[in-house]
């Protein structure tokens, strides 16, 4: 099959796309290289543009009128960030969505996995959260999701598309063959940050937020490995019709799928974690929350087992080892 894969050329979507050549299928990235790298596009199907250029989208699937379906992973992802940019994040995220669902509209593809998020979930007792949980999105990246989630439940109603939203929890690792990884320098989250402090370009890691009501006071995550989570995407669209059959077809054309492990780790934990793989202590310190997180959640993935037929498989010590080894690599082959 060939998948439309909107910002295949980042980190989460290029391992989609390795994942799906692997079997046989063929990515169509879209990316417009505002965070993508074209080292990732290479020997694929690339269109360098915006998601909001509709000609472009018509273009795409008149040279490709075989494609299946589409991944929307394109976004801005960065969550301080969005703090302090949220015309950009609502810009980017929301308007350019909406173009691009209403051109995928226009050219008949009526099937879309949307790279949803679990930082839309509000903090529940004992922080594991099914698809039902209550929603607080509780910063402009968060925001950002929830209402393309909105706008695609009501495209997917009104105009007979179909669509599965698949909430990500916390993305760790690289691919196993290290084709991609995280393409970013700087890198803001848990583990990017725990890199650099082994491979020396920061002095320490700094835990971020000791005051939350979790068992040690840091955040809890649920740490799923990128290649897992590319997997599920490998899943949803070969399990596309029978993951709607199965789910009684529900009369919205909407699906909400959790992908995690179902564990909870804290930020303290994960630390642990990566000094066992490292072999030793690694510098760090306490340090106050930062603007737009919470104390945060893990996953119930009974869903995507029920209806993908998919659960995760790789240890958060097998998402520090690949991140360590694309660590080291990204500056050679990911030249700034």
């Amino acid at each position: 099959m060939k998948i439309l894969v909107t910002g295949g050329a980042g980190y989460i979507g290029s391992t989609i796309c390795s994942a799906l050549q692997d079997v046989g299928h063929t990515p169509i990235i879209l990316d417009s290289l505002i965070t993508g790298r074209v080292e990732f596009t290479k020997d694929r199907v690339f269109y360098k543009g915006d998601i909001a250029n509709s000609t472009l989208i018509k273009r795409i699937f008149t040279e490709h009128p075989d494609i299946f379906a589409t991944i929307h992973c394109a976004a801005l992802i960065i969550v301080p960030e969005s703090t302090e940019k949220p015309y950009e994040y609502f810009r980017e995220n929301v308007g350019k969505s909406l173009e691009l669902f209403h051109s995928l509209k226009e050219v008949g593809c009526r099937r879309l996995v949307f790279s949803s998020s679990a930082s839309i979930y509000d903090v529940v007792p004992g922080f594991m959260v099914t698809e039902s949980a209550h929603l607080r999105p509780n910063s402009p990246y968060a925001r950002t999701k929830y209402i393309m989630e909105m706008i695609l439940r009501d495209y997917c109603s009104a105009y007979s598309m179909q669509g599965i939203a698949l909430r990500y929890f916390n993305p760790i690792g690289a691919d196993p063959q290290m084709r991609t990884g995280l393409q970013i320098a700087n890198p803001s989250h848990a583990i990017g940050k725990l890199v650099d402090v082994q491979l020396g370009k920061l002095p320490q890691f700094t835990i971020t937020g000791t005051d939350y009501g979790t068992r040690d006071g840091t955040g809890i995550r649920d740490y799923i490995h990128v290649w897992d989570l590319a997997q599920a995407h490998v899943r949803a669209v070969e399990n596309f019709d029978t993951a709607f059959t199965n789910a009684g077809n529900p009369d919205d054309n909407y699906l909400v799928i959790n992908l995690g492990t179902g564990r909870g780790v804290t930020v303290r934990e994960l630390v642990t974690a990566f000094e066992v793989v490292v072999g030793k202590e690694i510098n760090k310190a306490d340090g106050p929350r930062r603007p737009g997180d919470t104390a945060g959640s893990f996953c119930n993935a009974d869903t995507a087992k029920k209806l993908l037929g998919w659960k995760a498989e790789l240890s958060i010590e097998d998402g520090i080892s690949d991140a360590l080894k694309w660590g080291a690599k990204r500056d050679l082959v990911l030249p700034d």
